[in-house]
């Protein structure tokens, strides 16, 4: 395990307003450690990371490196100390391309030339090692989530960090790529790297760290080492309750409510898609499951209204919907769950409560006369809130203040309380944790039990399998035939995953 410690938070505390995300915590890291940093959505472990690279001022405490006290609040200090930081939300310059992104603050104004050849080399030799493969001239703005989240971590190790914070880092990394990541780090700490890493994928934190430090309610409230606890425990420790989810019993599909046939179409920055089929029946999940960057993005903005076909055509409740536009869509009852809650899914300087009713402004609940009902628009946030568990706010907070997590809470309440006919359900648990999931999956479960349709568009085999009736399997821009999940396992999904559709027989 790991040497002598490198790292100390000493007394750490941090309010905004009257909500306490950090409250006296004392954390150290030993040299070659891998520390994994668990705790509900909310429960201050991002608010900590962000104050040992230096984005945050806490109100008390102190973070010593190799001894030496670091000027708090100043990235910089932290950054020349060997802190290295991966962010759970993308602090990429979208104008500018992967290698100058990576490259950014790494070389002095002043300097005569740019040494772009040898960071090209770097980043190269980088991205093959880790298996983040990644084009190197690709401007970030046309590249997946997964592509940016690949290039947020290839950023912070071209920095040579000698302590590294991954915050929810394998968040769009299929499990194969996150193993493969997490071998890497552990070779690494093995030659004196330490590792922070904040995660809800309890299999992940089993694996991959030394060490686990459980956060609720700001404050820590258990350590253990990884070989001697057990993933059921520590799902517990973090909600402070036994969790279990859902399983998904048998279902009873009606009519068909959403068709494609020989659907092409294509949006900026993202992968085409072509001649694609498939069909969603009332009280049915369809789950399409692949890896990020093979089309995803464009199959959610189609069916949301925000993309049309170029060929092909596309029903919805019998009615053709290719040229409809989000408005009337969710008129018609259709709710949607972004791949990228931060960019679609909420307006960050927006209060909670005008996020909460954005996307059904026209309801006559919310509004008369152009006119914002705002009293009826804040009761609903908080009816959201309340059933939803989402904590760290309410309605009149700034949506930016939320963590990741409860963000998500907010946009899946606003789209599962009118019972919607369809929901497209994008990456609908990134980010959560354990206990978060097991209740996003119950209110999936519960939606098709009412004879709502989900197209659930995941990553993660998982989340398939436990959910979905019919699985197809989404290869650059293709899909695969359909598969009732009662005849997948992990295995033969990750096969279609990867391309291998022959012998699909038992397509339905």
């Amino acid at each position: 395990m790991a040497g002598t410690p490198i790292l100390h938070l000493d007394g750490i505390s941090k309010a905004f307003g009257p909500v306490a995300a950090n409250q006296d915590i004392s954390i150290s890291l030993a040299r070659g450690e891998v520390l994994a940093l668990l705790g509900e959505n909310g429960a201050g472990k991002t608010t900590l990371m962000n104050i040992l690279f230096g984005h945050y001022m806490p109100d008390a405490g102190r973070v010593r490196v190799d001894g030496r006290d670091l000027t708090l609040g100043r990235p910089r200090d932290a950054i020349g100390a060997g802190v290295g930081m991966v962010h759970q939300h993308f602090t990429l310059a979208p104008n500018l391309t992967v290698l100058e992104n990576v490259m950014t603050g790494t070389e002095s104004l002043f300097a005569p030339a740019s040494r772009t050849r040898a960071a090209r080399a770097r980043l190269a030799e980088l991205a093959e090692r880790f298996g983040l493969a990644v084009d190197p001239d690709a401007r970030v703005s046309a590249l997946s989530v997964g592509e940016r989240q690949r290039v947020e971590i290839l950023k912070a190790l071209y920095n040579r960090a000698r302590i590294l914070i991954l915050d929810e880092p394998t968040a769009v990394l299929t499990r194969p790529e996150a193993e493969r990541l997490f071998a890497t780090l552990r070779g690494m700490a093995g030659q004196g790297l330490s590792i922070i890493f904040i995660s809800h994928k309890l299999h992940e934190v089993l694996s991959a760290a030394d060490r686990v430090v459980v956060l609720r309610g700001g404050r820590v409230v258990a350590e253990r080492a990884t070989v001697a606890t057990s993933r059921e425990e520590l799902a517990e420790l973090m909600v402070g309750r036994r969790v279990t989810r859902p399983v998904r019993g048998a279902g009873t599909p009606g009519e068909v409510i959403v068709r494609a046939r020989g659907v092409t179409a294509g949006v900026p920055g993202a992968t085409r898609l072509h001649g694609v089929d498939f069909a969603l029946r009332a009280g049915e999940v369809l789950g399409i499951i692949g890896v990020s960057g093979n089309g995803q993005t464009t199959l959610a903005q189609l069916l949301s209204g925000l993309a049309r076909a170029d060929a092909g055509e596309v029903t919805l409740l019998g009615r053709d919907a290719t040229g409809l536009t989000p408005r009337a869509l969710v008129g018609m009852g259709v709710g949607r769950i972004p791949e990228d809650r931060n960019t679609e899914g909420a307006v960050g300087e927006f209060p909670l409560w005008q996020n909460a009713v954005l996307e059904r402004i026209g309801d006559p609940r919310f509004a008369r006369r152009g006119l914002v009902r705002r009293a009826a628009a804040r009761a609903f946030c908080g009816k959201v809130i309340e059933r939803f568990d989402l904590r760290g706010g309410t309605p009149d907070t700034p949506t930016r203040q939320l963590s990741g997590g409860n963000m998500q809470k907010l946009i899946f309440g606003r789209n599962l309380w009118d019972a919607p006919r369809l929901l497209i359900a994008a990456q609908p648990t990134r980010g959560l944790d354990e206990g978060a999931i097991a209740a996003v999956h119950a209110e999936i479960l519960a939606a098709r039990a009412k004879g709502c349709g989900v197209i659930l568009i995941s990553e993660d085999l998982d989340e398939v399998l436990a959910l979905a009736d019919r699985a197809q399997a989404i290869v650059r821009g293709r899909l695969s035939p359909p598969v009732a999940t009662d005849r997948l396992d992990a295995r033969r999904l990750g096969l279609m995953m990867a391309g291998e559709w022959q012998g699909l027989d038992d397509a339905v």
